[in-house]
């Protein structure tokens, strides 16, 4: 099996070596359980031990599924897949999702792909843009704070059928955010 470029960070922030959590998955009879059965099993051994448990408790499960073949990189557990592009701005928050909103609307890439009026909630942490696609997955575009006063992009394609379309998208997606990062 291909190594999986996260594991170095898996050990790394769960002080276990991929060796350990392989035992650790073997002991629990994991490739019987669900995905969340395993997350579950191994956000109990991180509860209480580092920072962002159920993060790590993903990371690790994820890790695994690879692993043993379950799933490839960027599928889900219900077989579809999902997409990421994130790019650093020099905006704050709330004008970062400004821009992107009044961009979206007028931008024909994306206008191309929704297939429902964007819908836009916040928080203190973060502020979404949400959309349902023509073909019947979901666009979630999100404004990050950085701590730095600064906010993030992070472009979410996820309900994709297919490993190609799944490609295609991020292709797709970092042009639609180069152009939009452009004419900022």
């Amino acid at each position: 099996m291909k190594a999986n470029s996260r594991i170095e960070s898996i050990e790394r922030a769960t002080q276990q070596t991929w060796q350990e959590w392989l035992q650790f998955m073997e002991s629990i009879d994991a490739q019987s359980l669900t995905h969340h059965q395993i997350a579950s099993k191994v956000l109990e051994v991180l509860m209480d031990k580092i920072d962002n448990p159920g993060w790590w408790a993903q990371s690790v499960t994820v890790a695994y599924e690879q692993y043993i073949g379950r799933r490839i990189p960027g599928q889900r557990p219900d077989g579809t897949f999902q997409t990421s592009v994130s790019k650093a701005t020099q905006l704050n928050m709330p004008a970062l999702m400004d821009h992107w909103a009044a961009f979206a609307a007028k931008d024909t890439a994306v206008q191309a792909l929704i297939g429902a009026e964007p819908r836009v909630s916040g928080t203190q942490r973060r502020i979404t843009w949400r959309a349902k696609a023509k073909d019947g997955s979901s666009l979630v575009i999100i404004s990050e704070p950085k701590a730095n006063g600064t906010a993030s992009l992070v472009v979410q394609h996820m309900g994709l059928q297919t490993l190609e379309l799944n490609e295609a998208a991020r292709a797709h997606w970092a042009e639609i955010v180069a152009r939009f990062l452009k004419q900022l």
